[in-house]
């Protein structure tokens, strides 16, 4: 039987996993053999991929001889994936647990090479140890506050702490399995390696809801407050800050006495913006109490007094809450007067 030529590609079944896999003699470059690699579950799918790429081939199309490196999949991913279907506050997320901690801790390992015990060692050293920022030593997160204070004199508050929760680094694997789930789908990996990592064990806090005695306390003590009537819907309806923060005038419909949630004021870009609900079913229409529908008439006749004294400072928004000039009120702001 004649032997295969380049670009001719072949077809075969792995006895290790069972996968299928299809590859193309690209030749020989710098005394070693080149070639492209196909996985799939099927045979018939890795055919499919072996014609499509011959056909490239043919239409003098480059295929790529060598699996990227994890981060350079990572910031790939994050610019075609991740950025145009998820919400800004979402892809900051996800950036920031990439550049923080994926691509400084295995950044420049190849893909194909990011096996299960790589991955599981990186999480294990993220949970023992922390780097500190002033002398990028690692230290024993047991032992981070006695180093920082004795080797660097205490110097200032950090912004952020390098001691690492077992939910900030639970994060960090959801935020790599979800990228390796494409890598799969892209052909980039045979099988999803974070997916075989044990994640770290998180405690669920308990949460601390208000009582009925604590709510009727709470609103008596906002009475009067020029915030009165977003303590009171908030009580009444549980909804999320930027969710209360987002509300507008057209929400509200007087007749029926019900309050439609279909956006959230979230900060993008260093700028506040209101944003898509993240779900469907976070789009919904709520029936407000009467306490709650008195405090609202209330404050919509304060804020038109509050528009007569802005004059033309004031900026129309359309927001059911804001500023004394009609702005978005700042998140930050609306804690510390939610503590106060």
């Amino acid at each position: 039987m004649a032997k295969r030529g380049p670009n001719e590609g072949s077809v075969y079944r792995r006895r290790s996993d069972g996968r299928w896999v299809a590859a193309i003699s690209l030749g020989w470059r710098d005394g070693r053999r080149v070639r492209k690699l196909f996985y799939g579950r099927t045979r018939r799918e890795v055919q499919e991929a072996l014609t499509r790429a011959l056909r490239d081939l043919q239409m003098g199309l480059p295929l790529p001889t060598e699996r990227p490196t994890l981060g350079e999949f990572l910031e790939c991913w994050l610019r075609d994936v991740v950025s145009p279907h998820v919400r800004p506050k979402t892809h900051r997320t996800y950036a920031d647990l990439v550049r923080l901690h994926l691509i400084p801790g295995l950044g420049a390992v190849p893909l194909d090479k990011l096996t299960p015990q790589v991955i599981q060692a990186f999480l294990n050293e993220k949970l023992a140890f922390a780097e500190c920022p002033q002398c990028r030593e690692k230290i024993p997160r047991t032992e981070f506050e006695a180093h920082w204070a004795c080797k660097h004199g205490g110097q200032g508050r950090l912004r952020r702490s390098p001691v690492l929760s077992a939910r900030t680094v639970k994060h960090i694997l959801v935020t790599l399995r979800s990228a390796l789930n494409v890598a799969v789908r892209w052909n980039l990996v045979p099988r999803n390696n974070a997916a075989l990592v044990q994640p770290p064990r998180v405690s669920r806090p308990e949460l601390r809801t208000f009582t009925l005695e604590e709510a009727r306390r709470f609103l008596e003590a906002v009475r009067g407050h020029r915030l009165e009537a977003l303590f009171t819907v908030g009580v009444s309806l549980g909804l999320r800050q930027g969710e209360i923060l987002g509300l507008q005038w057209s929400d509200l419909d007087w007749e029926r006495g019900t309050l439609t949630v279909s956006r959230a004021l979230q900060r993008v870009n260093g700028k506040l913006q209101l944003v898509e609900p993240k779900t469907q079913a976070a789009a919904r229409t709520l029936v407000l109490p009467s306490v709650a529908l008195c405090a609202l008439s209330a404050h919509k006749a304060r804020q038109e007094e509050e528009r007569l004294a802005a004059g033309s400072r004031w900026q129309e928004t359309g927001l059911i809450f804001t500023t004394t000039v009609g702005t978005p009120i700042e998140p930050r702001n609306l804690i510390r007067c939610f503590h106060q």
